[in-house]
């Protein structure tokens, strides 16, 4: 699979995720608004750099969510 058609793909799956998780968004802290944003993020940034390897989005996802946590705790 081309890097590109998976990163498009990843995108469209996020968000997908994404919007079906606005439902709940309002009830979230600030804290928890960035961990959400930062593991997005973080997944889509492991997608492209392992050309869409599963360990690869998942680390950054992983990643992510505790860099936005640990940000969102400091707001």
């Amino acid at each position: 699979m081309k890097l590109r058609t998976a990163s498009m793909s990843l995108a469209a799956v996020v968000l997908a995720v994404s919007a079906a998780g606005c439902s709940s968004w309002d009830s979230m802290s600030g804290r928890q608004k960035a961990a959400v944003t930062g593991a997005g993020l973080g997944g889509v940034a492991g997608a492209v750099i392992t050309n869409g390897g599963v360990l690869g989005t998942v680390g950054g996802a992983a990643i992510g969510g505790v860099i936005g946590d640990q940000i969102g705790k400091n707001r």
